[in-house]
């Protein structure tokens, strides 16, 4: 069983809701006092985890009462389970996070958090991997290309994809990338794709998309959007800012051409 122990009420209520909310059993004992004989995990704070020698005991961060969880339920498992992590990319990616062969957490993300929010899940696991689907490539290079300190593996995820049946409609790059995550990929350092016309013109199109003056970005905007050098609005601020300059240019040869005649 869980035991939860601690004075610390930002801890208590974190554990306790995230044990709630996955429907786990356990209990809370008071500090200093006896600890019931099926405990098989204690759940403290740093200031305490000195009182449970001879149980197995996790401290717990106020700020992040998952982790905590997820160690104790993988103590209480036995698993020693490898940490995997699997990608679903696009431009909001799929992660799924497999502690062995039990997912322990799942998320979809804006291609730009996506990096933070994988390297925040393998921080502390030991020899963890990262398995990132083949398609999607200008997102799945970004992805290779950024993330650092963690073996990263491309993955053919080809049929990947379930089926959804009723009621399972936006779930498909989470599932997707819980299958990416049970498959060896190829081990990969960086993955350089130069993206095709019909590539940039989707970037280009997208910028329309989002311009308050509906002007797309030029080729050269689009490939470091492609790059992952700049996001949409990011290049669209670059394009603004050169028709400014170049606005001023012009009105400078105007003026000069002015005084001089």
């Amino acid at each position: 069983m869980i035991v939860v122990a601690t004075a610390d009420f930002e801890v208590y209520h974190g554990v306790v809701n995230e044990l709630r909310d996955r429907g786990t059993e356990f209990t809370t004992v008071e500090l200093g006092a006896a600890l019931p004989e099926q405990t098989a995990v204690v759940i403290t704070d740093a200031a305490a985890a000195g009182e449970f020698e001879g149980h197995q005991t996790i401290v717990a961060d106020p700020e992040d009462s998952r982790r905590a969880v997820d160690q104790a339920l993988t103590a209480m498992r036995g698993s020693g389970g490898r940490i995997i992590v699997g990608v679903d990319p696009g431009r909001k990616p799929g992660i799924a996070v497999l502690d062995g062969e039990m997912v322990v957490a799942a998320f979809q993300v804006p291609i730009a958090d996506a990096v933070d929010v994988i390297q925040q899940e393998v921080s502390d696991a030991p020899d963890p991997v990262v398995r990132i689907g083949d398609g999607a490539r200008l997102q799945s290079s970004k992805l290779v290309n950024e993330l650092e300190d963690v073996r990263v593996e491309l993955v053919d995820e080809t049929g990947t994809t379930p089926y959804l049946g009723t009621g399972g409609r936006g779930m498909e790059d989470v599932l997707a990338a819980v299958n990416i995550a049970r498959l060896e990929g190829e081990v990969v350092d960086a993955r350089d794709i130069e993206p095709t016309a019909g590539e940039l013109q989707v970037i280009k199109d997208r910028s329309r998309e989002q311009s308050r003056t509906n002007r797309a970005i030029d080729d050269v905007l689009a490939r470091r959007v492609a790059a992952g050098e700049l996001t949409i609005a990011e290049a669209l601020a670059e394009h603004r800012t050169g028709d400014v300059n170049s606005d001023s240019s012009d009105g400078s040869d105007e003026q000069t051409g002015q005084e001089r005649t």
